[in-house]
C-alpha cells in the first residue's frame, strides 16, 4: 500500500511539475528567462526532484514537449489517413508538415524552449530525428510508387543501393514508421531536412508575432511550400 501511494504521489508530482513548466514558457516572453526555481515553486516541489526527475532543464523542457505532442506522434505511428501509415505518400507528406506546423503554433512557446535549450545542434535531437525519419522514408516510397507508376522509369529508392552512409542508405534499415522497407535516397533524405525547416520553432515565432502572420496564413503558405517542392521532386523523377 506504501508503494502504491508513493508510486501514486511520484506519479502528481511530475504531472505538477509538467503543467507548471508549459504554462511558465506560455507566459515568458523569452523561454530563456524561466528558472527551475520558478518551476519547482509552481508546481509546489522541491528544486532537488526536479533535478532528481529531469536531470536538468533540458531535460524538463524535452519531458514537457514529449507529453504534450505524443497524441500527435500516435496519429502518425497508428493513426488513419492522412497522418497513418496507410496515406498515400503525396497525401501524407503535406499532411505531416500541417499537423506539425499547428502543433508548433499553438505550442511555439514550448517549441522555441527546446530549440533554445539544446545542447549542440537541434539536428541530433530525438524528436527531429523521429520526424525526419517519418518524412524521409514517406518521401520515398512516394518516388517508388511515381517511378512504378511510369513506364521506363527505375525508382531511385530501388536503384542506387550502393550509396555510402552520407547517402542516408541502408538496405534493411527500418523506416520511420518502425517498419522495414526500401531504403530511402540522400534526395529523400536532404528534401526532408529542407521541409522540416519550415516548421522550425523561431521561424514560427518570428512569422507570428513579428510579421502577424495569422495561422491560416501561415499553413496556406507551407501547404503552397511543401506543393512546390514535391511537384519539383516528380519532375526531377
Amino acid at each position: 500500500m506504501a508503494e502504491r501511494k508513493a508510486r501514486a504521489d511520484a506519479l502528481r508530482n511530475r504531472e505538477a511539475v509538467l503543467a507548471a513548466a508549459d504554462a511558465l514558457f506560455a507566459r515568458s516572453a523569452s523561454p530563456r528567462s524561466v528558472s527551475m526555481d520558478e518551476i519547482a515553486a509552481a508546481a509546489g516541489v522541491g528544486k532537488g526532484t526536479l533535478f532528481r526527475r529531469f536531470g536538468d532543464r533540458t531535460g524538463l523542457i524535452r519531458a514537457v514537449f514529449d507529453a504534450r505532442i505524443e497524441p500527435l506522434r500516435q496519429a502518425v505511428t497508428d493513426g488513419p489517413a492522412p497522418l497513418g501509415p496507410s496515406a498515400a505518400p503525396r497525401e501524407r507528406v503535406p499532411a505531416l508538415l500541417d499537423a506539425l506546423l499547428c502543433f508548433k503554433i499553438d505550442h511555439r512557446h514550448l517549441a522555441l524552449a527546446l530549440e533554445e535549450a539544446g545542447s549542440g545542434s537541434p539536428y541530433q535531437g530525438a524528436s527531429y530525428a523521429w520526424w525526419h525519419a517519418i518524412l524521409r522514408d514517406t518521401l520515398g516510397r512516394s518516388a517508388g510508387a511515381a517511378a512504378a507508376a511510369t513506364p521506363g522509369v527505375t525508382s531511385g529508392v530501388t536503384a542506387d543501393t550502393t550509396a555510402g552512409p552520407g547517402g542516408g542508405r541502408s538496405g534493411d534499415a527500418p523506416s520511420g514508421d518502425g517498419r522495414s522497407g526500401d531504403a530511402p535516397s540522400g534526395a529523400d533524405d536532404f528534401t526532408a531536412h529542407v521541409l522540416l525547416a519550415a516548421t522550425r520553432a523561431d521561424l514560427v515565432e518570428h512569422l507570428a508575432d513579428q510579421e502577424g502572420a495569422t495561422p491560416d496564413r501561415l499553413r496556406a503558405q507551407l501547404a503552397a511550400f511543401v506543393a512546390r517542392v514535391l511537384g519539383e521532386e516528380g519532375r526531377a523523377a
